[in-house]
């Protein structure tokens, strides 16, 4: 499902009403009906509720007037007041202000203090309040009778539905600019935004319903539209059922260059990750006095010792031996618990540029990269990284307080310059290639942060690199699967007893879940009313 920003919002609006034909006031009728059917699915006993409109002049408050006609029309009594005077209301939303009184809706403006005194009650009574006030296109902090209005709606324990968006969110960025509506839920109309999907605005929209108003859906289809919410739908593709004339030979033969004294867990923990993924064969080459516990962990895995330095890291001296082992492997993983040993350090930045395969690199790979930053323009043609902020700020030379702010804009710029996927991972992960084009990541929990978890994904996506033919959706697939394998393992386990080998024993469980998917047809849902749960997995 793709995310958009109100340009992009706006454009589409504009063409489906002026080259498609769709009037704009059935666009409004659409929405606030939409609206009205999620507040009766809801809330079934919608017409107890004291329920409490907060419309401003424009469309949003068009859209809440709608809202309001159709709950009187099934007998509740909603309170509708305007953050305007009525003659500056226009367009397609004074035409729901016609209709509204014309019914015999009763419109209150706020415009003196008696008003707001009123309003202020309201509020202390209500149930449930429909903020309405502002849309997509706000572009600066909300002041003065909005800014008031917001704090006394924020103050009142109702239940809270945004229209669209929460007002004095901007639905263009994830940062906050000024005081905004805390949402309960938020019905957004047509796509969901940027606002809505990554924190902090994210925690202001609540739960979130993106609704059908009609909208072309092709319209949708832009290239310009560069940024999707990643739905299961999209990776159904990866997990058919394999076919039946197939050997091991088929799913790929993974090498990992990985390990150290001291840090042999994060080498082990790729390997199953890969073998559990579906890799045909996984070799890792690690220091020769790291081998035994590598070799004894997993018996499915293959081990290669490679010369080491007194330091138990890989020497330089392993080069030539790790240029054979290259031949004949499908990709190769570089990085877990490998270490930032000077020789170590040299032996990546030789051997990187020679590589002539599919490529990821993690952990104290993406560390040794930031090192010799030269060699980012040197990285073979399908090259994954996946660093966290912290890792990322070394190979960006930014500040990690700036990425966090600017973590879409960042990404897409940084896999474009330097022509490779990239996984910015944390919270809603971000998968950008070199094209352009961003996933956002909709599972995970914090229970996944602690040691281990990043090496995990490291072999899963390494082993789905070699089985799914498109390498950014192969990528994508692995960091939706890691996410859900966490989000199972919650449920299993909690949060915060939440270690990197729950990740490992629940992956079977994640990929089996999607594999089951992939071989149902899609039944009757939400789509077909037009409702979609954005945070469904």
């Amino acid at each position: 499902m793709k995310v958009l920003n109100s340009s992009q919002m706006k454009e589409i609006d504009r063409l489906t009403i002026e080259e498609i034909g769709i009037p704009g006031p059935v666009l409004m009728e659409n929405a606030g009906r939409q609206i009205f059917l999620t507040i009766v699915r809801k809330f079934p006993d919608f017409i107890r509720q004291k329920i409490v409109i907060v419309a401003g002049k424009g469309n949003n408050g068009g859209d809440g007037l709608v809202v309001a006609r159709h709950l009187f029309n099934h007998g509740c009594q909603p309170r509708i007041f305007l953050l305007a005077s009525k003659s500056e209301v226009k367009g397609d939303a004074a035409l729901n202000l016609r209709i509204a009184e014309n019914i015999g809706l009763k419109i209150e403006e706020l415009e003196e203090e008696k008003d707001w005194l009123s309003f202020g009650e309201a509020l202390a009574e209500a149930t449930i309040i429909i903020d309405a006030i502002f849309g997509t296109g706000l572009e600066k902090a909300a002041e003065g009778k909005y800014a008031r209005a917001i704090d006394l709606v924020n103050k009142s324990p109702a239940f809270k539905i945004a229209v669209d968006i929460p007002s004095g969110l901007s639905s263009d960025t994830p940062q906050l600019i000024g005081p905004a509506v805390k949402a309960d839920l938020t019905v957004t109309l047509g796509a969901p935004k940027i606002a809505h999907v990554l924190p902090p605005a994210e925690e202001f929209a609540g739960e979130v319903i993106v609704a059908d108003i009609s909208l072309p859906r092709f319209l949708f289809s832009n290239e310009k539209h560069r940024i999707e919410w990643l739905e299961k739908e999209k990776i159904l593709s990866c997990f058919q059922p394999r076919k039946k004339d197939t050997h091991k030979g088929t799913y790929g033969h993974l090498l990992i260059l990985a390990g150290s004294v001291g840090k042999t867990g994060a080498a082990i923990m790729a390997a199953r990750a890969a073998l559990r993924s579906g890799a045909g064969l996984v070799t890792v080459a690690t220091p020769r006095s790291c081998l035994p516990i590598i070799a004894r962990s997993t018996m499915e895995l293959m081990t290669e010792p490679l010369p080491e330095t007194k330091e138990g890291t890989v020497s330089r001296e392993a080069l030539p031996r790790l240029k054979e082992l290259i031949k004949g492997k499908d990709c190769l993983l570089i990085g877990p618990g490998l270490s930032l040993h000077e020789e170590t350090a040299e032996l990546v930045k030789t051997l990187l540029p020679e590589i002539n395969l599919s490529c990821l690199i993690d952990a104290d790979g993406l560390n040794i990269l930031a090192r010799y930053p030269e060699l980012l323009r040197k990285l073979p043609e399908t090259c994954v990284l996946t660093p966290h902020p912290g890792e990322f700020s070394r190979l960006s030379g930014l500040p990690t307080a700036e990425i966090l702010a600017r973590r879409l804009e960042l990404a897409q710029n940084f896999s474009r310059q330097y022509g490779l996927i990239l996984v910015l991972k944390g919270y809603r992960t971000i998968i950008s290639n070199a094209d352009g084009f961003i996933y956002i990541n909709p599972t995970g929990n914090p229970g996944m942060a602690s040691g281990g978890s990043g090496d995990v994904l490291s072999g899963l996506a390494a082993s789905f690199l070699m089985q799914i033919k498109d390498s950014f959706l192969a990528v994508a697939a692995a960091v939706y699967i890691h996410g859900l394998s966490g989000d199972i393992a919650r449920e299993r386990v909690g949060e915060r007893p939440l270690v990197a080998g729950d990740l490992l024993r629940f992956l079977p469980a994640a990929i089996k879940k999607l594999e089951d998917l992939a071989r149902e047809k899609p039944g009757p849902g939400p789509r077909e009313i037009g409702l979609i749960p954005l945070r469904e997995i």
